[in-house]
């Protein structure tokens, strides 16, 4: 599979990483020699320097024989006009783009039926927005990822050292908890495991699960965690994720504060609002939330571009009471730290956009991708075609490699927690967790034979 990255940042130089690790040619075009020099000294990719909006560049990069051309430089219009030269040059190259200003948010199914038609659209803002609400729905999760269109869920706790569940063998966990589960991954002590029928939960772990959302309150309850309604949300930061935070909750009947400290910004988001009130500060003053009444919020997201204000600002929020925070950061490197100091909800515009690109990248019928926070695993949901090598055979016997896991089946709109003995059918949507070593195996198991020909 050859793939074009437009753009070196961060999304582009993550995926560009991604990608080598897993063997795919990949050639990435960025305009700056500095952050085409960073991409070759750290990646083992073929690189060019110059416009990827430029047909002779993609010409150059080989975009005649990419199956993927994907655009994610920090410009809107760069991204689009590199998609519109990549159509006229090579139709049948898949195009994704990332396209993030409000301006265009009308726009985006005309941009995929008529030229440049763009394959995926991907806006990390939107992704983000999402991931928050997700979390809002999960008290005291360090991760959630729906599927089955939010009928089963994973997600990911920490064990609390008093959890009378500490030290639980794996095939007991149902019977203590009441319900139906099945453990994905342990991460423990910064290592990810797939874990198997002996083994034990400890304190400290961070547990991934699946479960069917209607089985989900028992399980949280289980786990030391209460689910209750989100009614008082304050947002530290006006930009664009704050602005799409705040009219989603507007939308719901949430009440919802948001603090900007730009006077010109805050008059731009009143006139958006009808609901929200808008307060123009400095969301680290103490006295400001404290004169806010922090300590009757339900949750505070942070959101600022600012990732030192968003760590600080979410700890002085729980500091002054307020029930739960999520954190906004780009650098992924901080989100092993946060745990540490205090803060369990952590969400990434990079990762968000990350995980869009991932689910139209794998082979096979993907319906979606999502990686791990701590991103040395990743889970897929797909459909399990009628040639792939999954069909037909009990799941223990099908190959799938150490270090993958089968959580989930959807049959006829039926959800299975699968066992060893499950049989996949095809047509079958399937959830599979697996580390990052093995995605490449698991990419040709879910393909259609004839592929590898």
């Amino acid at each position: 599979m050859k793939i074009i990255i437009v753009g070196a940042g961060q999304v582009g130089f993550h995926i560009a990483s991604r990608l080598a690790y897993e063997n795919k040619d990949v050639v990435v075009i960025d305009t700056s020699p500095e952050a085409i020099s960073m991409v070759s000294e750290k990646i083992d990719v073929n690189v060019i320097v110059g416009s990827g909006s430029s047909p002779l560049v993609l010409e150059e990069a080989g975009i005649k024989e990419a199956e993927i051309l994907l655009a994610v430089t920090d410009s809107d219009e760069t991204n689009l006009v590199a998609c519109l030269m990549a159509d006229t040059i090579s139709p049948a190259t898949k195009k994704l783009a990332r396209i993030r200003r409000r301006d265009y948010d009308d726009y985006h199914q005309l941009f995929q039926d008529a030229s440049p038609h763009i394959d995926t659209i991907i806006n990390p803002e939107i992704e983000v927005v999402k991931t928050i609400e997700r979390f809002m729905s999960v008290p005291g999760a360090v991760d959630v990822g729906d599927f089955a269109e939010g009928r089963l869920k994973l997600v990911g706790l920490l064990m609390d050292k008093d959890s009378r569940l500490a030290g639980v063998r794996l095939p007991e966990l149902s019977d203590k908890i009441g319900a139906r589960t099945l453990v994905a991954a342990v991460v423990r002590e910064g290592e990810t495991i797939i874990p198997r029928g002996n083994d034990r939960l400890y304190p400290g772990d961070l547990i991934y699960f699946i479960s069917e959302e209607e089985g989900l309150d028992g399980i949280l309850k289980a786990f030391n965690r209460q689910m209750k309604p989100i009614k008082r949300v304050m947002i530290v930061g006006g930009g664009r994720i704050g602005l799409r935070l705040a009219k989603s909750l507007e939308k719901r009947s949430v009440y919802t504060k948001l603090i900007e400290r730009s006077p010109e910004r805050c008059a731009e988001i009143v006139e958006t609002m009808n609901k929200v009130l808008v307060i123009q500060g400095d969301g680290s003053d103490q006295s400001l939330l404290f004169e806010e009444n922090i300590a009757d919020m339900d949750v505070v997201v942070t959101l600022t571009n600012d990732e030192e204000t968003n760590i600080l600002v979410s700890l002085l929020a729980k500091k002054m009471g307020a029930r739960k925070t999520i954190t906004k950061l780009s650098k992924i490197g901080y989100f092993s730290l946060m745990n540490t100091i205090g803060l369990e909800q952590v969400v990434s515009p990079r990762l968000s956009a990350v995980n869009t690109i991932l689910q139209h990248i794998r082979r096979g019928k993907v319906l979606s991708a999502r990686t791990m926070t701590d991103e040395k695993a990743e889970v897929l949901e797909a459909v399990a075609l009628e040639t792939s090598d999954i069909v037909g055979k009990p799941l223990k016997n099908t190959g799938i490699p150490k270090g993958a896991l089968v959580i989930g089946i959807i049959r006829d709109n039926e959800i299975e927690i699968p066992s060893g003995d499950s049989i996949i059918q095809p047509n079958d949507r399937i959830i599979v967790f697996a580390k990052r070593q093995v995605i490449p195996k698991i990419e040709k198991i879910l393909s259609v034979k004839l592929e590898f020909f």
